[in-house]
């Protein structure tokens, strides 16, 4: 019986965690300034694979950028330092793996729940997730955006029934704002490091790192006391809810990315510069 539990603890463990690593690459897949290491973020994907009515709104999973809000020097920056590729690259084939065989299986079969009740769990951690946006807007001295948060979070845990559904931004037009303490340190100049991917996490850099680890501290359910497997479970309905509304979005980039690795990282620093910049 211990043996079970640990390898259920396991199985929960990559599939509260893993979906992570693709949801970059999602979020990262859209319009962007025009350059020659940029075109196949243009190529692989429309905006229809993306946002779908009845999926995830356009500010959670594409924000739009504006050539001129990128200079040359911010181009060029796209391309990180990756002096570790080919341990990179070793991790990219173990999620990738995991993904067709173990990430992407557990949602397709998820979607025979209803989409609007998947929404509405989406919603709901998306509502406890609001410290982490709130203490980095105030962090980035964005009082507006932090009381923004404060407000949809007051609206959406009482009129929007403990977050389950969204009434801040549908009738008050109250959009959450996207932070995280890697964009704090990007905010102050911070650069990112070093490419890294990490087994199960993803793509990230060595500023984003730390920032995710700072950011765990500000996780409410860090706090409330659960056995680890539940803790894992929660953060497993969590991932596993938003890859379930997404539409096989990396399945189109390993059908047309030339290199899905290298449209992988340019796209997640191309991502995280536009977060940073707006």
């Amino acid at each position: 019986m211990r043996i079970v539990s640990l390898l259920l603890a396991l199985l929960l463990l990559c599939s509260g965690f893993g979906p992570a690593w693709a949801e970059d690459a999602v979020a990262a897949a859209q319009p962007t300034p025009s350059s020659e290491s940029a075109q196949p973020v243009n190529s692989a994907l429309g905006e229809e694979s993306l946002v779908e009515e009845g999926e995830f709104s356009e500010d959670e999973f594409y924000e739009e950028w504006d050539e001129e809000d990128f200079t040359d020097e911010d181009i060029e920056s796209f391309d990180i330092n990756d002096p570790i590729e080919p341990f990179n690259r070793g991790m990219f084939w173990i999620n990738d793996k995991l993904y067709f065989y173990l990430f992407k299986p557990i949602a397709r079969g998820y979607r025979v729940v209803p989409e609007p009740a998947r929404l509405s769990v989406s919603n709901f951690f998306s509502n406890l997730g609001t410290p982490v946006r709130f203490v980095n807007s105030l962090l980035q001295l964005k009082f507006e955006d932090a009381g923004t948060e404060l407000r949809r979070l007051v609206v959406n845990s009482t009129v929007g029934i403990g977050g389950l559904f969204d009434p801040a931004k549908k009738y008050l037009g109250l959009r959450k704002k996207d932070e995280d303490l890697g964009q704090t340190f990007g905010n102050y100049g911070v650069g990112s490091g070093f490419y890294i991917v990490w087994p199960v996490l993803g793509p990230s850099s060595a500023r984003d790192t730390v920032g995710m680890a700072g950011d765990f501290f500000l996780d409410p359910l860090h706090y409330v006391e659960m056995k680890p497997l539940e803790r894992v479970a929660l953060k497993g309905l969590e991932k596993e809810t938003k890859l379930s509304l997404d539409k096989d979005t990396y399945e189109s980039i390993k059908r047309q990315a030339l290199d899905p690795y290298l449209y992988v990282r340019t796209t997640y620093v191309q991502h995280r510069a536009g977060k940073i910049k707006k």
